[in-house]
């Protein structure tokens, strides 16, 4: 049936042959993009099967029930489940949500409490994606795991595996992907990498998806309404803990209001932060220790030296400092910078230029190009 469908695209362009006639486990959301990415991999000849991972339910994260329509709700199982019938390929439903609480939620919790702003999707792809899920992929035989992320896998001149940008920069989502450890990029297929976005869109519509036209979803998937505060309030409530509640303060120090707790702030935060000042303030740094949470101007949020630890490196790694792009945020345009490494997994980073709101928590990746060479986590922040 695939075979003789026109997609207008080149599968062979898309997904390496050598995974011909191979077992792929294909992580299905009941979203577009690994929709097509499954139906791509049967189309290149490989022996797909479909798995969907069970994360969380509304009962242990709250929010509104009634949105229950997206990633692990039971339409979205029954969306993955009608097109592997459609396909004639197997699907199951794999239940990770022990794992998933203990390694994502967890995690985005603690480090929240620590006044620092995490990335649960990295942690997700690390401990989850490319960690139980795949652990599961084996036993059900697979030789490789595909995703619907937009990014591409390529062989550099040595023959090592080298991660690079999606062509679509607008959806390129290396940025999330940094923690993945080489010889396991070696068992992934990405085959939307070199597709942008409304060529995948309209592969699912030549393909009759009813998930073509679904908008996207940026938000934190166990955060369905969007509401952080409420979130981690309730989950602070659950676990018999209070928020971690104190002043805020000028860049002089001086109290000039109070707040419920620093889980509720992210440096950059502009709304929420209870203080008039006649002029717009931000959150400039997160105190733990005091609980303090610091406003200033949004001069004050420029700087251009942070410490990055838990150092991933998907090329060599480097003797002496090198020059590399770093991204510092998902939306960030990556910015030129001088990589200093400290040891095995940490570095010093000094851009070019400051920039705004580097943030204590979240992933900073390192590029050559297009191509990525290391990922860690901010650490801290060198104000002048």
């Amino acid at each position: 049936m695939t075979q003789s469908l026109d997609l207008g695209v080149n599968i062979a362009d898309l997904i390496d042959p050598q995974w011909r006639g191979r077992r792929v486990a294909v992580a299905m959301s009941g979203g577009v993009d690994s929709s097509v990415a499954a139906i791509m991999c049967l189309m290149a000849g490989c022996e797909v099967v479909g798995i969907t991972m069970k994360l969380w339910n509304f009962a242990a994260v709250g929010g509104d029930r009634t949105r229950d329509g997206r990633c692990c709700s039971v339409e979205s199982f029954d969306a993955c489940r009608a097109i592997a019938a459609q396909y004639g390929f197997p699907h199951y439903v794999i239940d990770l949500q022990e794992r998933f609480e203990a390694c994502v939620i967890g995690n985005f919790v603690s480090e929240y409490r620590k006044g620092r702003t995490p990335n649960p999707c990295t942690v997700c792809n690390i401990d989850i994606k490319w960690g139980a899920f795949w652990e599961k992929a084996r036993a059900f035989g697979c030789d490789a795991l595909a995703t619907g992320h937009y990014a591409r896998l390529e062989r550099d001149p040595d023959n090592a595996i080298a991660l690079r940008r999606g062509v679509d920069r607008s959806r390129d989502q290396t940025y999330f992907l940094w923690g993945i450890a080489p010889n396991l990029l070696e068992q992934t297929l990405f085959p939307l990498g070199g597709l942008a976005k409304d060529r995948v869109r309209d592969i699912a519509r030549r393909l009759g998806l009813a998930s073509a036209e679904t908008p996207e979803s940026r938000d934190i998937c166990f955060v369905d309404d969007g509401d952080l505060s409420r979130f981690l309030a309730e989950h602070a409530q659950r676990q018999g803990m209070q928020l971690s509640a104190g002043p805020i303060v000028d860049r002089d120090g001086t109290e000039i209001g109070r707040h419920e707790g620093i889980e509720s702030f992210t440096v950059g935060q502009r709304r929420g932060l209870g203080v008039a000042r006649g002029r717009p303030q931000y959150v400039t740094a997160i105190d733990p220790a005091t609980r303090t949470v610091t406003i200033g101007d949004d001069a004050d949020l420029f700087n251009r030296r942070f410490r990055v630890g838990a150092l991933n490196w998907l090329s060599a790694t480097p003797a002496e400092p090198r020059h590399v792009l770093a991204q510092i945020r998902y939306r960030h345009a990556a910015a030129a910078a001088l990589l200093s490494p400290q040891g095995a997994d940490n570095a010093l980073v000094e851009f070019d230029t400051p920039q705004r709101a580097i943030t204590p928590g979240q992933s900073a990746v390192f590029y050559d190009g297009d191509r990525v060479l290391a990922g860690g986590i901010i650490d801290s922040v060198e104000h002048p």
